[in-house]
Formats: C-alpha cells, sequence, structure tokens
C-alpha cells in the first residue's frame, strides 16, 4: 500500500504535504513556506553550517537525534521524522534554550548570520552527549563556519550550556493558554518519551510515493520492494543521505525525473557482526558506520574526524560515498587497503566483488542497469595471520571539512618482522 501524503512533525506539530517537488530542499520550504528565517542560506551546499537544523527518528527501538544541512537536505526525506530549527527552541513562556542563553552568556555572536546554525550543532550535542570533551565539541561544531567572532566564545558556549539549568520546556509563569512541555526537552529514557511515540506512530509501513509535474519521489519499507523499483527503473536516481545529490541540484540545476530513497529500507540501516566480518547496509549513516568501524581499526580515528563535518556524516553514507565513485573520495583507499567487498544486488541476484574491482576508470564503475550497492563487507583482523599495520593519511588545504587532494591507505601483514602481505590504495593521484 502507497501514500502520496508526506507526513512529519515540525514543533511537534503534524505537518501534512501532498503537492510536493520531490528536489525542494528543505531550506527552502523553511524560508519560502514556514517564514522559519532563523535557518540561513549560506553556501548552498553544506559546507558553512548556516543552514544547521536537527532531526529526530525513531529507529531500532532508539530515538536518534542527528544535526543536518537543510540547504541540501530534500524535504520528502523528512517523511515519518520530526523537525528542529532555531525557532524550535525558545520555551513556552520565551526563555532561551540553554544553547541560546550559553551563546548570549559568552558573547558568541556578531553579525549573527551563523549564529543559528551554531546553535542548532550545539542543541544537537546537547541532546547526544551528557559530558563532551573538547575534541567532541570541536567535532561537533566542525561543519560551522564564523568569519567574525572567532572560535573561542563559541566553544566556551559549548562548555557552559551544560551548566545552565537543565531545558525541560517547563514556563517559568502560568501562560493564558498552556503549551505541552516541548518535544525537545531531554528525556531520562529516549525511548519513553512522548517524541518517541510520536514518531513511532507515524510509522505506518506505507511506501511514501509522491508524483508531481517536476518530478516523482519514491521511498519504499523494503528491500524487496526497493530492489524491485530500481530493477524497474534503470535510470532513476537513488537517494540516501543526498550529500552529493543535494549539490546537483541546489548547483548544478539539474532536473531528477525518478527518486528512489533508501532511508525508509529497514534492512539497508543493518550492522551486521559476524566472527570474521563487518557488514555496512546502504543506508547506515557515515556517524553510525564509523562508530562501528573504529573499534577494530583505530587507526582509521583520524580518517573519521576529518571526514567532512557531523551533519555531512549523520546524513551521507559510507555505501554512498562508494557507489559515488569519486577519485578523491575519502572512504575507498582505505576500506581496499583493509581488504574490503562490496554486495551489489540487482532484482533478487547478489554478486559480491574486492571493493577495488567496482573502479573500471573514471567515473566508471561494474554496475549493471538496476544494479545498487546493497552493503560494504569489512573483514576483522585475524590474529593467526600475524601482525597488522594499518594506516591512513589525508592532504587537504583545511583541516576540517575539506575534499582530499592526496589521500592514501595502508596496510601490510608482518610474519616475524618479514611483510607478507602489502596493500596500498590512493586517491586523488590522477
Amino acid at each position: 500500500m502507497n501514500t502520496a501524503e508526506l507526513h512529519f512533525l515540525l514543533d511537534g506539530r503534524d505537518i501534512r504535504l501532498s503537492q510536493v517537488a520531490p528536489t525542494t530542499t528543505l531550506l527552502n520550504w523553511l524560508r519560502e513556506d514556514q517564514a522559519r528565517t532563523g535557518t540561513k542560506e549560506g553556501c548552498a551546499e553544506g559546507d558553512c553550517g548556516a543552514c544547521t537544523v536537527v532531526v529526530a527518528e525513531a529507529r531500532n527501538g532508539q530515538l536518534r537525534w542527528r544535526s543536518v544541512n537543510a540547504c541540501i537536505q530534500l524535504l520528502p526525506t523528512l517523511h515519518g521524522k520530526a523537525l528542529f530549527t532555531v525557532e524550535s527552541l525558545r520555551a513556552p513562556d520565551g526563555a532561551l534554550h540553554p544553547a541560546q542563553q550559553a551563546m548570549v552568556d559568552c558573547h558568541g555572536s556578531q553579525c549573527g548570520f551563523c549564529t543559528p546554525g551554531f546553535v542548532m550543532s550545539l542543541f544537537g550535542l546537547y541532546q547526544t552527549e551528557p559530558a563532551p570533551d573538547d575534541a567532541a565539541i570541536a567535532d561537533a561544531l566542525s561543519g560551522n563556519l564564523c568569519r567574525c567572532t572567532g572560535y573561542r566564545p563559541i566553544i566556551d558556549a559549548a562548555h557552559r550550556m551544560y551548566q545552565l539549568p537543565a531545558a525541560d520546556g517547563t514556563p517559568s509563569a502560568p501562560l493564558p493558554a498552556p503549551l505541552p512541555a516541548p518535544l525537545w526537552q531531554r528525556a531520562t529514557d529516549p525511548a519513553s518519551s512522548a517524541l518517541f511515540a510520536r514518531l513511532d506512530a507515524l510509522d505506518d509501513g506505507r511506501t511514501l510515493d509522491i508524483s508531481h509535474p517536476r518530478g516523482r519521489f519514491i521511498a519504499p519499507c523494503s528491500l524487496a520492494e526497493f530492489a524491485t523499483l530500481v530493477a524497474t527503473h534503470p535510470l532513476a536516481t537513488l537517494l540516501s543521505g543526498g550529500t552529493d545529490i543535494g549539490l546537483w541540484i541546489t548547483k548544478q540545476f539539474r532536473v531528477l525525473q525518478v527518486l528512489i530513497h533508501l532511508g525508509r529500507v529497514r534492512e539497508l540501516h543493518r550492522i551486521e557482526h559476524t566472527a570474521d566480518q563487518l557488514e555496512i547496509a546502504a543506508a547506515v549513516p557515515l556517524e553510525d558506520a564509523f562508530a562501528a568501524i573504529l573499534p577494530h581499526y583505530p587507526e582509521l580515528t583520524e580518517l573519521w574526524r576529518r571526514f567532512a563535518s557531523r551533519p555531512i556524516r549523520n546524513a551521507g553514507t559510507l555505501c554512498g560515498n562508494i557507489a559515488n565513485g569519486s577519485p578523491i573520495g575519502d572512504a575507498m583507499p582505505a576500506l581496499i587497503a583493509i581488504g574490503a567487498e562490496i554486495v551489489l544486488r540487482r532484482d533478487t541476484t547478489v554478486r559480491v566483488l574486492p571493493l577495488e574491482a567496482l573502479y573500471l576508470g573514471y567515473q566508471k564503475k561494474d554496475l549493471a542497469p538496476g544494479e545498487f550497492v546493497q552493503a560494504v563487507r569489512i573483514p576483522l583482523r585475524d590474529a593467526a595471520a600475524g601482525k597488522r599495520i594499518i594506516r591512513a593519511w589525508k592532504i587537504s588545504k583545511r583541516q576540517d571539512q575539506d575534499i582530499s587532494a592526496v589521500f592514501a591507505g595502508f596496510a601490510l601483514t608482518l610474519d616475524e618482522g618479514v611483510v607478507t602481505e602489502a596493500r596500498l590504495a590512493f586517491g586523488g593521484m590522477a
């Protein structure tokens, strides 16, 4: 059963839209249709953070909060989720959220254009990490740029917001028309919160299928249906986080006739461990993928820290980076070095390739029409095979949020000091 109605929450209010152009960005909808001008457009490519908002979703029995870039997030991808903007944070009596109050207390704003984005990144941090260290704060703000204040007062505000009274949304005085506590309030058990219950109720298992004069957007819920749709529409654009596709729309003004969204396919959000490998499915965000990989390969921590920014990693996926196949993509050299494999599927047929075999040349991949990347398999260390040395290096013009000039991944296997296997992979060499 399908539905053509886009349904999500904004400040706890039900938003139902039936006439939505599939490539409408969340930023344009907020500013033009909702007059929520606190969310700014700076770069329109997910680099500056002025458009940062926070999205919550119920997944695998958990309430997940993610800061994302509204300028490249497509509106239909919000189906079944909850959206929060800087306007959402004010309490019913007008009191500021700790993230906002801390920015005031620490003088973290001058011209103010970037401030809403910083506040929302801080809000996302506040919702997910109870006691972040300096590295976690820097990472949470790595996707936000400020050209006035400098970053010290903003980092001070990140520490300060945890010293302020907890935000519970309770009015400090009676209101003429009392409102319920904001759904963003932190709960001891997020899975029992009012927001989780609302979001869980939104998931009715129906495929979202929006037809519009400017294109079609399809978001199935099962892997079997997704595979059938891709086989039926081999020229369709496959969309997960949209961190690349968003730029096709905002910068290249491409017309995308059919979009098939991975984000609601339950099987594509799985991370599966076996005795000898880790399998990460196609819709798993980069942030979650690295959280699964790093305990096995801590040498890739620096790669994770410098892989885009947190809002990009919250939306973009590891398999999307692989499928995009950019010669300066950060993930592929490291994954090729450690011997990753790629799982491809066309309808009901599945095949597995070494990751390096996927790439035939510049922007050329061993993908048949209607075939898609279902998962990536990462081998786990085998102690019996000998000592393994893993290294990954990235050279770029900026430390954070920048593409690679050159990326290198190395994996050496040693047996009593003798190299028995060497795997080297480079990106950006052509």
